[in-house]
């Protein structure tokens, strides 16, 4: 029975419920040793009635054992892993050591455990519990808590424990504290009601009660209650050594009365010697026959007369530690009832001692555990033990574990007597901390890996490559353009111009391609070389093209994001588009270590400028989460910019200035110019759409202004057709004609039909075109240009506009339609709105009709309704998207009724439809 926890029950049956009804979420239970964390687990546990259960415990000795948790949590469900799409599937069966083939993911890796988890909910639904989570390995608390962090939609409760202060992100906290005295008194009695059988026998419940005070007190309860804060181990374990006349309150308390490991110091000293050295034993290892064949081989039984053999003295001194309650056996492993029994024994034992008990478990273990049984064993620097961890973490980061693998390394490091070979694994170490998502850890390495680097030119730019790409993902970007334009590599080259171009250092980027064009001819020398050109003397086409001519021997999607920044430089921003969706999909599919949330950057700004907001919405909500996972502060910023893009096309005033200025916090003392500038952007772009033009134009000319670190040349080029809107009607024609000669500028070697539209629409908008007499022409040819639909619905509001002030309502309707249309589709709210008024100017009253619209869907579900038609099942498309199939078919369920259709034809029809443009009388 539980006392004093009523609260505490409801909260877990709560999220128990709601996981049974398809609403999961987690729950961490967080309180000292002690407190009751795993009774609550337990009746977690019981409670979900016809729900599976699966359960874990982190235990100390393997927290350093890659996967260890999650093998003994999924070892049940295994035969479910068919069910998964291929890329997870795989993942997830080298994690385990079940034959699959390592992705080295670990965002994969963790959607299917995620999927594996959804499958295992069928039909009634999972809860999932994980008891001192702070022992858990590293690789299986990432995959659990990222799992815990998108059960939403899947029928799962996840109950985590925590002792302590261990930081558990994204997941709601459940405090646990010392019983209330009422509680605490319920517990004392119940644990005297053996001690006071004899007084109870045969008396009515008030005399019963009235021994009970008797044999404790209400004065004694008082003070242990206040002496241990109501903890009911503590009480439990102190009740069990008081003499009657403590208890009676008789004599005095101890005085201070024992906590901690002092509950069972006693105990264990008590303990005979086998009995004591299985104990230790089992306190740095869990594998039940490794215990008790260490223990035969470090002696067992030498000192008794029994004659049973030093295996049989390891059973017998087994079963007295089970008989006096500190161990149980499980299956094949041996446990403590309380982990600060573990600790007891392990303070216990001589320093000595402890290593010879790693000595003799090292000497019959095999790979990962073999490994660090030696490096605990060891006295002083050992290379044969820092090379067999430095192969636990070859493994652990084969399989996608990589905080495992930094804290190996770190461990072979230290034992690693050549300063060379240190500093390399230290580097190494630094490397799997950051893909770990430990990017302090990773700093802290690599700097120690600089003290050890003894001046050798090769091992140092290593380190300073990665010390760059460490700045440039969640430091000053200025920083790394310093550090890395220090090397001498192509590829090192290749990262100072990506920080330069964050920054948004024109003269960086300049300098930097100079260097490349020293190199031989080939793709990224081409792009790098090509980009300085442009930036320079303007005269770097040639090599784009080039560069863009070779995309097609692209294979990895760092090769299809230099393509789109060849694409964008060329002005061809639709192009640039198309290339970084790509370099999104290859992402996805290979696995690209730690990048994805850097390549969804540019995934979601190629939708967004393609008009495919809510799919861009999508992308940067999910980059973003990944990104505040892996600690990717800067990446953080570029999806909060595109997020505040978003918003202001959509009218969201509150969201977007919430957006821009958490963007603006990170991206400004970051000198993150290109982020800075989006983020000034979204801001400009708000005031355009609710039609404060003067407010806007003030905006985009700062934009223009703002230099390197607060600003970006790209930013300034790709929202010159906004520019120049806000300047016309502001009345500033004179600041529209000179945006305009620079955007011929830019756009002079374009050669997408989307590119000349823009323009096209740029020149009529100032009058500079060959039919400057006639706008409207020129309006009418970037509409037959366009190819992105909400550009399109641009120029046809702006056209309608010009049509209906030149008294051709009847000519502006048609095209004020079209735009509305589109807008409402697109979620384009003040964009709908002054299309509306307009049409409404011209002698349209009525509503326009509305067709089953796909504005309905959420971002995810538009996702999945574009992928559906394009014709990827469930499993295809869960594995695009990080899901699990179960939570794609949650979603079509929720999709079909909004649409009012019925099957993934009619999905696919209906998507195809109204991603085709608005045709009315051959207008758009």
């Amino acid at each position: 029975m539980l006392f004093g926890r009523s609260a505490e029950i409801a909260a877990i049956d709560d999220v128990i419920s709601r996981a049974r009804e398809g609403a999961g979420d987690a729950l961490v239970l967080r309180g000292e040793a002690g407190v009751g964390k795993t009774a609550l687990l337990d009746l977690a546990a019981s409670r979900g009635g016809s729900m599976r259960v699966l359960r874990t415990t982190g235990v100390e000795p393997e927290s350093d054992l890659a996967f260890a948790a999650l093998h003994q949590l999924l070892r049940p469900v295994a035969g479910l892993l068919d069910t998964l799409p291929e890329p997870q599937r795989e993942a997830v069966r080298g994690a385990l050591g079940l034959g699959g083939g390592a992705s080295g993911d670990r965002f994969l890796l963790a959607a299917g455990v995620l999927s594996l988890l959804a499958e295992a909910a069928a039909p009634d639904g999972l809860v999932c519990v994980v008891d001192d989570f702070q022992w858990v390995d590293r690789a299986s608390a990432d995959a659990l808590l990222f799992a815990a962090r998108r059960l939403a939609t899947e029928r799962i409760a996840m109950l985590l424990a925590v002792r302590g202060d261990a930081p558990v992100k994204g997941v709601p906290p459940l405090r646990l504290g010392g019983l209330p005295e009422p509680a605490a008194a319920e517990l004392l009695d119940g644990l005297l009601q053996p001690a006071a059988a004899e007084l109870l026998g045969g008396l009515p419940e008030p005399a019963a009660a009235d021994s009970l005070d008797a044999a404790m007190p209400p004065a004694v309860k008082r003070e242990l209650v206040a002496a241990t804060g109501g903890n009911p181990l503590a009480l439990r374990e102190i009740v069990r050594r008081l003499s009657p006349g403590q208890l009676a309150g008789r004599e005095p308390l101890p005085d201070p009365l024992p906590g901690g490991t002092q509950l069972f110091g006693e105990q264990v000293a008590a303990l005979p010697d086998d009995a004591r050295l299985v104990a230790l034993l089992a306190a740095v290892e869990s594998d039940l026959d490794l215990v008790l064949r260490a223990a035969a081989r470090m002696g067992a039984g030498r000192a008794t007369p029994h004659g049973l053999g030093a295996a049989g003295a390891g059973r017998v001194a087994l079963h007295e530690l089970e008989v006096a309650g500190l161990v149980r056996v499980e299956g094949a492993s041996v446990r403590f009832r309380h982990p600060l029994i573990r600790s007891a024994v392990h303070e216990a034992a001589a320093p000595a001692a402890r290593r010879a008990a790693h000595e003799a478990l090292a000497g019959l273990s095999e790979g990962d555990r073999r490994a660090w049984h030696l490096a605990a064993a060891a006295l002083g620097q050992d290379e044969s033990v820092a090379a067999a961890l430095a192969e636990t973490a070859a493994r652990a980061r084969d399989r996608g574990g990589y905080g495992d693998a930094a804290t190996a390394l770190a461990r072979a490091a230290e034992l690693t007597p050549a300063p060379h070979t240190r500093a390399v694994r230290l580097k190494d170490a630094a490397m799997a901390a950051w893909l770990g998502g430990r990017p302090g850890q990773a700093e802290s390495l690599l700097a120690e890996a600089r003290d050890h680097a003894g001046g050798e030119r090769a091992l140092e730019m290593e380190i300073a490559q990665l010390r760059g790409r460490f700045e440039l993902n969640s430091g000053s970007a200025a920083e790394a353009v310093r550090i890395l334009a220090a090397g001498d590599s192509l590829d090192m080259l290749a990262d100072a111009a990506e920080a330069a171009s964050y920054v948004g250092d024109t003269a960086a980027i300049v300098e930097i391609g100079r260097r490349a064009a020293a190199f031989p001819e080939g793709f990224l020398r081409d792009v790098l070389a090509g980009i300085g050109l442009m930036l320079s003397d303007g005269t770097g086409h040639g090599m784009l093209r080039r560069a863009l001519d070779r995309t097609r021997e692209q294979t990895e999607a760092a090769g299809f994001l230099w393509a789109t920044a060849a694409a964008s430089y060329l002005g061809e921003a639709d192009l640039a588009a198309d290339l970084a969706a790509r370099a999104g999909r290859v992402a996805r599919v290979s696995g690209m270590v730690g990048q994805l949330p850097v390549v969804l950057e540019f995934v979601a700004t190629g939708e967004r400028i393609a008009g495919r907001l809510a799919e861009s919405q999508a992308i940067s909500e999910e980059g973003l989460e990944l990104a505040r996972e892996a600690g990717y502060a800067n990446t953080v910023a570029a999806h909060l910019a595109n997020l505040a893009v978003l918003a202001a096309l959509r009218g969201e005033e509150e969201t977007c200035r919430g957006h821009a200025q958490e963007a603006l916090a990170i991206a400004i003392p970051h000198r993150v110019g290109l982020r800075a500038g989006v983020a000034a952007y979204a801001l400009a772009m708000l005031d355009l759409g609710a039609g404060r033009f003067a407010a806007a134009h003030d905006r985009f000319t700062a934009i223009v202004a703002a230099g390197p670190g607060a600003g970006h040349p790209t930013v300034v080029w790709r929202s010159t057709p906004d520019r120049i809107e806000a300047a016309v009607g502001a009345g500033d024609l004179e600041a529209a004609r000179a945006a305009l000669e620079a955007y011929e500028r830019w756009s002079a070697q374009a050669g997408t039909a989307e590119s000349r539209a823009l323009l096209t629409r740029c020149r009529a908008l100032v009058g500079a075109g060959p039919k400057k007499e006639l706008p409207e022409k020129e309006l009418e040819e970037a509409l037959r240009l366009h190819a992105n639909p909400y550009e399109a619905a641009r120029t046809a509001l702006l056209l309608g506009e010009r049509l209906r002030r030149a008294h051709r309502p009847g000519e502006a309707r048609p095209h004020l339609r079209a735009a509305l249309e589109t807008f409402r589709r697109a979620g384009a709210e003040p964009w709908a709105r002054r299309a509306h008024g307009e049409l409404r100017a011209a002698g349209e009253s009525a509503e326009p009709a509305r067709g089953p619209a796909l504005d309905v869907l959420t971002p995810q579900e538009l996702r999945i309704a574009g992928l559906v038609a394009d014709g990827l099942s469930s499993k295809e498309i869960a594995a695009q998207l990080f899901l699990s199939p179960r939570t794609v078919e949650y979603h079509l369920y929720k999709i079909y009724p909004k649409l009012g259709i019925g099957t993934r034809t009619d999905l696919a029809r209906l998507v195809v439809l109204q991603k085709a443009p608005v045709v009315e009388n051959g207008r758009l």
